[in-house]
């Protein structure tokens, strides 16, 4: 075990070596910003402050001068580049020795160059260097990211450019169909967690874009960015806070962590305050304390994933695979703008990379919430369209549909029955037996009556006992006999349960829909023809004549089928 750990840290330490720069430069600092003929001409050398490291890190946006000495010599041979790695917003003018007029570089604006990725500013150094000889740099840091200083030959900057193009054009390209897609959704199903969602992946990309420099794409914006930090800080200050948003939607923070959600809260608030000073003013300290709200607004998103994971909350368990890994590149991240350590350069590109991962994993959460909403929606409607005991269709759900099937016969002039039936002492069942004997009764004899019916017919448990079907294209003669099929598939034989013989008879109504009729009255006339079978001595099927209807009250009139078959017609 201990050699396995002996390995991690060695191949740690392997990663980390490899991305820093060697010792090429002595550096050092000056803290000011005097004429630059006279720093270059060694006017204000004995004022230079010797720094560690080989990286320029400037916390303020003040204009500072360094100087870096060469350690030993730099052939032209291979075409030689002093190459500052990950400026993002910074510009910077480089004075190379034996020249009097300064390189201008920056991402964007006038001083940015095309011939290069926004990985670096590269100055060319066709003369080389000769060892102790210095280059001055007089630094604008509108970012307080550190640039690390290198000499790479012009191959080695071009393969690297190709790398750098390669992976960013995956993170932004990632972010902007992770945006579209939900943009798509949102419109599409009018969910506002996906309109929360696309405010965050949209702004993050614009965010990464201002700072890494592919806004120069577009020359419109990249000349206010290249001169104005704070286009790049309002996107990143929006897109903080619909991730909040979002993720007080998602996780349903009000409800299940009202704490968080004050955090959450207390956040925004002071974002939105932000976003309004940032309006008026460039400070650095309004970097810093959004920053510092980024940071609290993460860890507490991160906390609450984690309770919602522990309550077995689903969506939390897509939150905690989207935030563990950015929690460690943010605590990183912030550690080195504070000053404390400096990170290794594949960190550059593990941060916008952890913000893409991110994004698709929550967007797969999000689809995957989406789809557990409608499953629950779908057994809901499924709960109150269909009876759970005997699967008929609920009462609600049968009237509905008995409701447009009475319509369209009234327009078309088709004929429409229904029958309504229930189980010939059934309550004696139930009290003699339990209800659990009922329940069965109840599901077999729905089975055999709806195995009866035509695969157009509707089926529906009223209340009870009771059951309503709907006939439609069926005229009263033809639905007598559709009752009469359903009577004999119950008395045929005695019901099985439980090892025990249970004789079973229904007692039917039957009634045909009148022309203007309404669908309660043809209710109450199908329910009249049922409670006439009842006193007619049950076992026995009762329809409701047109003529009876019009004329006089129901009288039943027995025609008897069989020693066990009885059909009134009133």
């Amino acid at each position: 075990m201990r050699r396995w750990w002996q390995a991690a840290l060695a191949g740690f330490g392997m990663l980390v070596a490899t991305s820093a720069s060697a010792q090429l430069f002595d550096m050092s600092r000056l803290d000011g910003d005097p004429v630059p003929a006279q720093v270059v001409s060694g006017g204000h050398q004995s004022e230079f402050a010797r720094v560690e490291g080989q990286a320029i890190h400037e916390t303020s946006s003040r204009p500072r001068w360094w100087r870096l000495t060469a350690r030993q010599s730099v052939s032209p041979a291979e075409s030689p580049n002093l190459v500052l790695r990950f400026p993002y917003l910074n510009h910077v003018e480089v004075w190379r020795p034996g020249e009097v007029l300064p390189v201008r570089r920056g991402l964007v604006g006038s001083d940015a160059d095309p011939d290069f990725s926004t990985r670096a500013l590269v100055i060319p150094l066709p003369q080389g260097l000769a060892t102790g000889e210095s280059i001055y740099l007089r630094v604008q840091a509108l970012t307080p990211s550190p640039m690390a200083v290198d000499v790479e030959p012009l191959t080695v900057v071009h393969r690297q450019d190709l790398r750098h193009v390669a992976l960013r054009t995956f993170v932004l390209g990632t972010l902007v169909v992770l945006a579209l897609l939900a943009v798509g959704f949102w419109v599409g199903i009018g969910e506002r967690s996906y309109a929360y969602l696309f405010l965050t992946l949209a702004s993050q990309a614009l965010y990464l874009a201002c700072v890494g420099g592919e806004v120069r794409a577009l020359p419109w914006l990249a000349d206010l960015v290249g001169a104005d930090p704070r286009v790049g800080r309002m996107f990143g200050l929006l897109g903080v806070l619909a991730s909040n948003s979002f993720v007080a939607l998602y996780l349903n923070l009000p409800e299940r962590h009202p704490r968080f959600m004050r955090v959450l809260h207390g956040c925004n608030a002071v974002l939105l305050v932000l976003l309004l000073a940032n309006l008026g003013s460039a400070a650095g300290w309004l970097g810093w304390l959004a920053n510092a709200v980024f940071l609290v607004s993460a860890v507490t998103t991160f906390v609450a994933s984690i309770a919602g994971a522990w309550s077995r909350q689903r969506e939390a368990y897509f939150m905690v695979l989207s935030w563990a890994p950015m929690i460690a590149l943010v605590m990183l991240r912030m550690g080195e703008l504070l000053g404390g350590w400096r990170n290794p350069e594949w960190m550059e590109y593990a941060f916008p990379i952890g913000l893409a991962m991110g994004g698709l994993v929550l967007t797969i959460g999000l689809t995957d919430h989406m789809h557990q909403m409608r499953r629950d929606r779908d057994h809901a409607s499924r709960l109150a369209t269909y009876d759970v005991l005997t699967g008929a269709l609920t009462r609600s759900a049968i009237n509905e549909r008995l409701e447009a099937l009475a319509d369209a016969a009234h327009r078309g002039r088709r004929p429409l029955s229904v029958v309504f039936f229930d189980i010939d002492f059934f309550k004696r069942i139930n009290d003699a037996h339990g209800h659990r004997v009922g329940d069965q009764t109840l599901r077999i004899v729905a089975l055999r009556t709806r195995n009866r019916l035509r695969t157009y017919d509707l089926f529906g448990r009223y209340g009870g006992d009771e059951v309503l079907v709907v006939l439609p294209d069926t005229q009263l003669r033809e639905a007598l006999c559709v009752a009469e099929n359903l009577r004999a598939a119950v008395n045929c034989r005695p019901l099985s349960i439980d090892n025990r013989l249970f004789s079973t008879t229904l007692s039917l109504g039957v009634a045909e829909l009148h022309h203007g009729e309404s669908v309660e009255k043809l209710l109450e006339r199908a329910d009249a023809a049922l409670y006439a079978s009842k006193a007619a001595g049950r076992d026995r099927v009762t329809g409701y004549t047109a003529s009876r209807l019009r004329t006089t009250a129901a009288t039943p009139v027995a025609n008897t089928a069989n020693a066990h078959d009885t059909s009134t017609v009133m």
